[in-house]
């Protein structure tokens, strides 16, 4: 209400005041021939009236138009019963001495806006009863009836009115005026009552026992409500029409007396509710701490176990290291992501409470803001995905090395094999004691011989580079692997510095023999390099190897077609092979030639190029059964990368399309809010429902991770994608509820109907351009002048710091809803909170331990005794308390 709307009502009021004045003083008028009997009560009335408020000065009076002759005692009364001081008051006892103090006296009752009529100062100092009577009156009507108000009206009707209300419940009461209404004395045992049912037994009062039922309120008001005894019993009764100014007189102490009591019920209570509001949010703030703590420590300890590096070293260990993996994201996380969400929910809550309950905002710890745990829980993600990609990389790099190490055995076998022997025979002499043709064909067996040992040149130079492999990838027996590899190059090259030795021998005795069976030596020679292609088949045909997808398999079985269409060409060599050894035996039958031992130029026989031969047969079609049962297995791989992307590209849209229904639920103003949250919890009911799709999707996921799945080219979502995702769209329907719970609560707390919140809305969302529930600051400027606001740079700045502290450069929905509302909003402040604590300390600065626990409930009492200061001052009793800090305190306005 502005400064001139309050002086236009106060105008009004002292205008009304000062008629109703003039009429009961017309009202005198017209009666100044008393009734003997009215003049009676009044005399008894007004007497009694003012020697209560002039015990307060320690004195009285006896007969009232005898001792206000002199005006000293109507001076004090005055001051007593206004709070005010009067001029001081001639000392003289001279008849002008006493006019003097009476015109001060009228004087100071004109002051007040009273107008009086017929009444001068020489009618009191002559003991003019009615006189007296009248301006005692006036100054009743004044002081003890004026300032009554009870809804829109006042003094006399005001007291009528408030009688008829406290009244109304009781039988045999009916109110209507202040004579003859008060005759049986039940009214005024039912105010008593009403106010103080300890005091009389309203059921026991009759309503034929006037007498009694008078004296009875008299006495209990004189001797519990310390109000005199005004008025006589029999005086009412037998009068036909009670004095009206003596009823009222004596009733207005009723309703003073009482007034004060309701007055004090009222400010404790409004304590009660300020204080149980203050303890309500420090709940919340303590909840909060806690919870955040919990959660930032929970944070603390996961991190270094997601931040290990140390991988193991078998297979095993790592695929049990990935299982203790997916229980942490099955089983530890999901609940932490519900409490972090919560957590946002009530530090929104408690920020809401305090904003409508005129408190300051609400500041957690250092480290235990909002934004500190989402830096955390971001920090906590970042390292999570990093984890899990080490461990993925960690169990390929180990089936690698199993591959490789199994490889580099396998090889080093048939190496073993092949070398078995050799050293022994490149150091016989057996040349020396050897026939010519046994010498040319050790010639020629050597020079088979080094032709095998180059074309073997390429199997050591495999194991070595499988060894150096291992080596480099960190193979975890890696020492193993280096003394056996050690050991075949040093063998290598021991063999290499034999041959070129036993060639240089077998050259040196070479002259001497000039016959070689070229028979046996085109055998040898021929049946070297295709014994060593069998070797090489054989090898191939054993191979292990490792694919991850069709195309690697089929890749595999096209070039095991291309090695079986060589197989007709090879078997024309093999029996070009046989052919030399059954012509040899053809020359021998025909020439009589008696063939004894064996080829002297190779040690390779007929047989075993037939035995090797069948073993290549034999081989051919287990490497077709080993490569069918491979694509099987890659083929059940790809249904599971299928069925896993199926779901996935369900899922995935289906998580974005409710983000966006979500979105336009919560901007949409078709409907009320509590339409708003019902649709809201329909779409999380949903989604919780949904879980079960989730649920599958992982399991496919974990059967995909187990069978060494790492890619799906038919989807774009990874198992990762769908859980963020799937955690956004929990955390952005709860965010939602929680945003359209405060606005109902700021609402119903503010007064709000729900055609304004709904005008607020679509102002709001008409200039949210961006459709992303926030203003710009231009825009905001546009939507207020759009609403009729005149702003300048100042102003703007000053509205813009109320609804972005903290400079974001976006005003949100609800910061925008609190600012349209915030200067209408009927809210507790700290003055108002001081006037209640000053009712309840009797008007002192300062308020004792007693008066509190006398009108606050124990709870209330003990909070404010055990916060509030000791008060600071000369006048107050030792354990006085300072409630004027503590309310400051209360809304953020002192450093209490």
């Amino acid at each position: 209400m502005t400064a001139i709307e309050t002086q236009v009502q106060y105008s009004s009021y002292m205008m009304t005041t000062t008629e109703e004045y003039m009429t009961q003083e017309d009202d005198w008028d017209r009666d100044l021939l008393l009734d003997p009997a009215w003049e009676k009560q009044q005399r008894k009335t007004f007497t009694a009236w003012c020697n209560s408020h002039l015990r307060k000065a320690g004195t009285q009076i006896e007969n009232i138009e005898e001792d206000f002759r002199n005006g000293l005692k109507l001076m004090l009364l005055l001051e007593v019963i206004s709070a005010e001081r009067l001029p001081k008051p001639d000392k003289g006892k001279m008849r002008f001495h006493k006019i003097a103090n009476v015109n001060k006296a009228l004087e100071f009752i004109s002051s007040k806006g009273v107008k009086l009529v017929s009444i001068g100062a020489e009618e009191i100092v002559d003991g003019n009863l009615k006189m007296t009577l009248g301006m005692i009156w006036t100054i009743i009507l004044r002081f003890a009836i004026q300032d009554i108000s009870v809804e829109e009206t006042s003094a006399k009707e005001g007291l009528l009115l408030w009688c008829q209300r406290k009244t109304a419940p009781y039988r045999n009461v009916n109110v209507q005026n202040f004579h003859i209404s008060w005759k049986d004395g039940l009214a005024l045992c039912a105010l008593i009552h009403r106010h103080r049912p300890d005091l009389i037994d309203y059921s026991k009062l009759r309503k034929d026992d006037p007498i009694g039922n008078l004296n009875t309120a008299f006495e209990v008001a004189e001797k519990y409500l310390d109000i005199p005894k005004m008025l006589d019993a029999d005086d009412i009764v037998n009068t036909p029409k009670p004095d009206e100014k003596a009823i009222m007189t004596y009733v207005s102490c009723f309703y003073h007396a009482f007034a004060g009591a309701e007055q004090a019920e009222t400010a404790a209570n409004r304590i009660c509710k300020v204080l149980a509001v203050n303890q309500e949010n420090e709940k919340l703030m303590e909840e909060y701490e806690k919870l955040a703590s919990e959660l930032l420590e929970w944070i603390r300890r996961t991190i270094p176990w997601l931040e290990n590096r140390v991988a193991e070293q078998t297979m095993h260990a790592m695929q049990q290291k990935l299982e203790d993996f997916r229980d942490y994201r099955r089983v530890h996380k999901p609940p932490k992501v519900q409490e972090k969400c919560q957590l946002e929910i009530n530090f929104n809550t408690l920020q809401t409470k305090l904003r409508l309950s005129n408190r300051p905002a609400f500041m957690p710890s250092e480290g235990k803001m909002v934004s500190d745990i989402a830096n955390a829980w971001k920090g906590l993600e970042q390292v999570e995905k990093g984890y899990e990609e080490w461990l993925l990389t960690e169990i390929r790099r180990l089936e690698r090395l199993d591959h490789l190490a199994e490889k580099f055995k396998q090889k080093s076998t048939l190496h073993k094999s092949w070398t078995t022997g050799k050293e022994e025979l490149l150091s016989q002499k057996d040349y020396e004691s050897a026939s010519l043709m046994e010498i040319r064909a050790l010639m020629r067996k050597h020079e088979a011989f080094e032709s095998d040992l180059a074309a073997h040149q390429d199997r050591v130079e495999q194991i070595a580079a499988i060894a150096q492999e291992l080596n480099e990838l960190d193979y975890y027996d890696a020492a193993t692997i280096n003394a056996r590899c050690q050991g075949i190059c040093d063998q290598w090259d021991n063999l290499g510095t034999l041959t070129q030795k036993r060639r240089e021998s077998l050259e040196r005795v070479e002259k001497l023999w000039e016959t070689i069976d070229q028979l046996y030596l085109e055998f040898a020679k021929r049946a070297a390099p295709f014994n060593n292609w069998m070797d090489g088949a054989m090898e191939d045909l054993q191979d292990m190897f490792i694919v991850h997808s069709i195309e690697e398999i089929q890749s595999l079985i096209t070039a095991h077609d291309q090695f079986k269409a060589t197989l007709p060409e090879a078997d024309k060599e093999r029996m070009a092979i046989m052919g030399i050894h059954n012509e040899i035996l053809k020359i021998a039958q025909t020439y009589g030639i008696k063939v004894v031992g064996e080829n002297l130029y190779t040690v390779l026989s007929p047989q075993d190029i037939s035995n090797k031969w069948e073993a290549v047969k034999q081989l051919v079609p287990m490497r077709d059964q080993t490569l069918q049962e491979e694509v099987a297995r890659q083929q059940s791989n790809e249904r599971l990368r299928r069925q896993f992307a199926a779901q996935a590209n369900i899922i995935g849209p289906w998580i974005q399309t409710k983000m966006e229904e979500i979105s336009h639920v919560s901007i949409d103003i078709a409907g009320s809010l509590e339409e708003q949250m019902s649709n809201l919890k329909t779409y999380e009911q949903n989604i919780i429902n949904y879980k079960s799709n989730i649920d599958k999707l992982e399991g496919d996921h974990q059967l995909s991770q187990e069978g060494l799945i790492f890619d799906n080219k038919h989807t774009n979502y990874t198992m990762e994608h769908v859980r963020v995702g799937w955690e956004q769209l929990l955390t952005t329907i709860a965010r939602t509820i929680n945003e359209v719970e405060n606005q109902i609560l700021t609402r119903d707390a503010k007064g709000i109907s729900q055609e304004q919140l709904n005008e607020f809305r679509a102002s709001f969302n008409h200039f949210d351009r961006k459709r992303n529930g926030m203003m710009d600051p231009d825009d905001f400027r546009a939507c207020l002048i759009s609403m009729g606001y005149d702003l300048g740079e100042v102003e703007f700045a000053r509205i813009m710091a109320l609804v972005d502290p903290n400079n974001t450069g976006v005003v949100t929905f609800q910061a925008f809803i609190d600012f349209m509302t915030r200067e209408t909003a009927e809210t507790d402040t700290a003055e108002q909170v001081m006037a209640s604590f000053k009712i309840l300390a009797s008007d002192k600065l300062y308020i004792t331990v007693e008066e509190l626990r006398r009108e606050l409930p124990p709870e209330q009492a003990e909070y404010c005794i055990s916060r509030m200061t000791k008060y600071i001052g000369g006048d107050a009793p030792p354990g006085s308390l300072d409630y004027i800090s503590f309310s400051s305190a209360l809304y953020g306005e002192s450093d209490l």
